[in-house]
């Protein structure tokens, strides 16, 4: 009888470990493949509704009103990413051709103040220490302006990369407008015949898992909405307090860029901590530290619990789930393992599969 357990357990260890590694291939290396098709079907499904609504309200052909659809949202979309990609590609061109510039006006007087700072205190201290600190001084100088050159150069390389793979991403832009037309046209032509290639049992488990996953993305997506909501309020009120102008658009736009992972917040403040220090105002860079250990800190508590609660794990599982999720498979990973335990925990519940007492 142990043999027996032990043989079914080792069983559906082996059939689970397998169906995690299918899983994960897919995710790692089929996703980016098709993710023209893959963002073009979740579209589809977005728009599924309104498209349904308006042809009732319109009493038009859902077809037509798909395809109508679609090409708003699509016309909308393209004006308003031209109009921020043209305004941040120019801003970002200027900024790193001007970077020697502002190396030699800002930062290079700054470190020669200190320089002189520290000349002065070793003169009365020893004085044979000056011209070693002179030689170092002047390395260290010469070794800086080489990288901030180096660095501009460097960056004018990545943006002349980024224009030569545009002919690619057009590719997969112009596959992905032309699949949510057709996806959403067919939409349910598309899905029923999908429907029908799964037996009874694997649809029914299929329909439940559609609809905890997209119930539950949608619970990490308003999570998330509402830590970057208190993320705002600190940063307003810390950049209000140490007196940084335009603290509110400014917090905004640091919240925004708090959504993405590895970045962060400190994406933006630490390298606005280092110019502020480089450039002599002390006081405001030590300010910005303060907010920036605050927020960290307050993110790190009420990350997991939010997110945690609303999905149902414990905070300590959502942690350890999200930083895995972000350090294999990138922003997907960050959403996309804690809904899979979330997924595994619900379907354990409620007896369709049996993985954990």
């Amino acid at each position: 009888m142990k043999m027996e357990k032990k043989k079914a357990f080792l069983i559906n260890f082996l059939y689970y470990a397998l169906l995690l590694c299918a899983a994960f291939v897919v995710l790692k290396y089929g996703l980016p493949l098709l993710a023209p098709f893959v963002i073009a079907f979740i579209l589809a499904y977005l728009l599924r509704k309104p498209v349904l609504f308006l042809s009732r309200k319109l009493h038009i052909p859902q077809k037509p009103t798909a395809i109508l659809l679609v090409l708003i949202f699509y016309s909308t979309v393209g004006l308003l990413l031209s109009l921020v990609g043209i305004r941040a590609f120019s801003s970002t061109r200027d900024l790193v051709l001007n970077l020697p510039q502002i190396y030699a006006r800002h930062v290079e007087p700054v470190l020669m103040g200190i320089f002189g700072n520290l000349e002065q205190a070793l003169q009365k201290m020893d004085p044979s220490l000056v011209s070693t600190l002179e030689d170092l001084f002047n390395q260290f100088t010469q070794s800086l302006g080489q990288m901030v050159s180096s660095l501009s150069v460097g960056a004018m390389g990545i943006i002349s990369g980024i224009a030569s793979s545009l002919p690619g991403l057009f590719i997969k832009l112009l596959l992905m407008i032309i699949s949510t037309f057709f996806i959403a046209a067919d939409y349910e032509l598309l899905t029923g015949f999908f429907l029908k290639q799964l037996g009874g049992k694997t649809q029914k488990i299929f329909m439940q898992v559609k609809e905890y996953v997209v119930g539950t993305l949608f619970v990490c997506i308003r999570s998330y909405a509402l830590i970057m909501s208190i993320t705002f309020v600190e940063l307003s009120l810390g950049l209000t307090v140490i007196g940084v102008k335009n603290s509110i658009l400014i917090a905004f736009l640091i919240s925004v860029f708090d959504v993405l992972p590895v970045l962060g917040t400190g994406g933006i403040m630490i390298p606005w901590m280092v110019i502020s220090a480089l450039t002599g105002n002390y006081s405001l860079s030590l300010g910005l530290l303060i907010v920036y250990l605050f927020i960290t800190v307050i993110r790190n508590i009420i990350e997991p619990k939010i997110v945690g609660s609303q999905i149902g794990l414990h905070p300590v599982v959502t942690l350890a789930s999200m930083f895995a999720g972000v350090q294999l498979l990138g922003v997907v990973g960050l959403f996309g393992f804690p809904i899979s335990l979330s997924l595994l925990r619900h379907l354990n519940d409620n007896g369709t599969i049996h993985i954990f007492k």
